[in-house]
């Protein structure tokens, strides 16, 4: 079984969002949307730390507040908007374990997910436990695809050509095999990929399927928002 003694949960949450500003600490059902992600890897009960990175002071406030571990800002050259997650992560692992020792694993959590549940989280990290032998692969949330890759299509020469071939296209869609999408909710890394900065999806990575819309909603517009409170108004009627 993949060992996951110490699992370190990381939420990067940068400053400059353009499509919807400051979205990191708006309200969200009375809460900083920050506040969700921080607080659903603290109340899973796994992990060692919750550790914000962030190039903000507001936001490093607002997350100390929720419980989160808050050690600096984070550097601007790892903070402009083509700056990858795996550096990100990198750079927070290195210092945690400087500063507290070695972690198995590192739990990322996408601050614009805030409704992924602490069953998920608990879910993931025994799949992720579950795994045979040393070398273990990051497990990484899914949903069920909208539309199915057979029905999705690019254009060439300004014709349609669909991305799957044209063989699936005779099919129905209860015969095509089920396809899923990564839903950005939670990713399980092991600790060595993270120091490495190696790709998070590559051959071998294990789902985790969500089949709740709701925990798979991810927020990066205002539309996006809308049908977040319209979530939550739904569970509470």
């Amino acid at each position: 079984m993949a060992d996951l003694h110490r699992l370190l949960a990381i939420v990067p949450a940068r400053g400059g969002s353009k499509r919807l500003p400051r979205k990191n600490i708006l309200a969200l059902g009375g809460r900083p949307l920050i506040d969700w992600s921080i607080r659903s890897a603290l109340d899973s009960g796994l992990c060692v730390d919750v550790l914000v990175s962030t190039d903000d002071q507001a936001i490093a406030d607002v997350a100390a507040a929720s419980g989160a571990l808050v050690p600096w800002l984070r550097p601007a050259e790892l903070s402009t908007d083509t700056a990858g997650t795996a550096p990100v992560l990198a750079h927070a692992l290195q210092w945690y374990e400087q500063q507290h020792g070695g972690v198995d694993a590192v739990l990322l959590l996408q601050p614009t997910s805030p409704f992924r549940s602490v069953a998920s989280i608990r879910g993931a990290c025994d799949a992720y436990r579950a795994q045979p032998g040393p070398a273990a692969h990051p497990v990484v949330s899914v949903s069920p695809c909208t539309t199915h890759p057979a029905w999705s299509f690019y254009l060439a020469d300004g014709a349609l050509a669909p991305c799957q071939g044209w063989e699936p296209l005779s099919k129905r869609s209860q015969e095509l095999p089920p396809a899923y999408a990564l839903n950005g909710a939670l990713y399980v890394i092991p600790a060595e990929d993270v120091r490495r900065s190696a790709p998070i999806v590559r051959p071998g990575v294990l789902p985790y399927v969500m089949t709740d819309a709701g925990e798979s909603l991810d927020i990066d517009t205002a539309d996006d928002w809308a049908e977040a409170e319209r979530h939550l108004a739904r569970r509470i009627d």
